[in-house]
């Protein structure tokens, strides 16, 4: 006779250990585990692109974008950075059809490593030490995310979509996103907008739990179509479509605002945590996404989570400070590679000019000592 606990804790393993094989095996989680990495690096490479077009026509003494200039416009290396950030749109839509929305949305955070690493080289921007710390913890907490991301639960069709979404614990969980973001956006913006840069943020970020929703259920429509074209006539597909869209909007509104009137150094970050954290309890509730996991992977998650947070932290709000390999080994007394090289040249004047020195008498011992 097996006990009770010892048959409920051997279930609970099995089902974990099935859940994380058919992850790794589940051609749908690799296809959008690529198109969130391919999605990255055209949005991280789309910002270059449309730097050196705004740097190129300041060089050519234009107006600048900032004055109210459009001569960008005219310029074909521009157009390219658009058209490279709207094929990374493109695919971090793609990658949340077949990825659980707890692995592609962190990975947005390549980005911002990318277009640092590429701006450093191709734009001559420095990328201080902790700066490059930071990229290392991205790609590290990104890489923990992966590997104890969830096995999301199968959701094939609209019809199990609206299931989902009228789950009473999600009903509730969207209720109380919505009435938080009215409040925010009738009440707070107006009187405490301007100086309070969790408001504007708040907003976008509350938002994108029905942004994340409504892209799951649309990439399900679009997969059904094919097959299933009655998809169409479908009302929940035009409502996750009008809800995409008005969350979008309003985004872009309110982030623009927030850019504006804060420091872009705080602005990302925050917006980051916020909206990041925002869509993986959406995930949780919505998809049930941690029903299978294992406490390991739990904690995984999370850590990865905050490993990413400290690397995009560390990116932006310290990119300024003045911090270097140099710096940090006369802060701890250790010789640098400058004052070595001094030492070396001082050794080399010293025998250099040896004979230039005084005649000594026979009697006194000639030595020379060169540390």
């Amino acid at each position: 006779m097996i006990p009770n606990g010892s048959l409920g804790d051997s279930n609970f393993t099995d089902v974990a250990v099935r859940a994380a094989v058919d992850k790794w095996s589940n051609y749908n989680f690799w296809i959008g585990l690529s198109l969130a990495v391919l999605s990255a690096f055209l949005i991280g490479g789309s910002v270059i692109l449309k730097k050196k077009a705004l740097l190129r026509l300041a060089g050519k003494g234009e107006t600048r974008a900032g004055d109210g200039g459009h001569g960008y416009l005219k310029d074909w290396l521009w157009w390219g950075g658009l058209l490279t950030m709207g094929a990374g749109e493109v695919a971090n839509f793609a990658a949340y059809m077949f990825a659980p929305a707890t692995v592609v949305t962190p990975l947005g955070a390549l980005s911002v490593l990318i277009s640092a690493v590429l701006s450093s080289y191709l734009l001559g921007e420095t990328l201080n030490l902790l700066g490059k710390l930071g990229c290392v913890l991205s790609l590290l907490g990104s890489t923990i995310m992966v590997i104890h991301s969830p096995e999301e639960e199968e959701v094939t069709t609209i019809q199990q979509m609206s299931q989902k979404l009228l789950d009473p614990g999600f009903l509730v969980y969207a209720s109380i996103l919505l009435i938080a973001c009215l409040v925010l956006i009738f009440y707070c913006s107006p009187r405490i907008g301007q100086t309070n840069i969790l408001v504007y943020i708040g907003i976008c970020s509350l938002l994108g739990a029905f942004t994340v929703s409504s892209v799951k259920g649309l990439g399900i429509a679009i997969r059904t179509f094919f097959s299933d074209t009655s998809v169409v006539r479908q009302p929940l597909t035009w409502i996750l479509l009008v809800s995409l869209v008005v969350s979008i909007v309003t985004q872009v509104n309110y982030l623009n605002k927030s850019l504006d009137v804060f420091n872009t150094l705080l602005v990302y970050p925050i917006y980051y945590v916020f909206f990041t954290t925002v869509v993986l309890a959406t995930s949780i509730i919505l998809f049930k996404e941690w029903g299978s996991m294992s406490g390991v992977d739990i904690v995984g998650s999370i850590c990865g989570f905050l490993v990413i947070i400290l690397g995009v932290g560390m990116l932006h709000i310290l990119r300024d400070v003045q911090v270097s390999l140099d710096s940090l080994k006369d802060s701890l007394g250790l010789p640098s590679e400058e004052r070595n090289q001094e030492k070396v040249d001082d050794k080399r004047i010293l025998i250099n000019n040896l004979e230039c020195l005084p005649p000594i008498k026979e009697e006194v011992p000639q030595v020379f000592i060169i540390s």
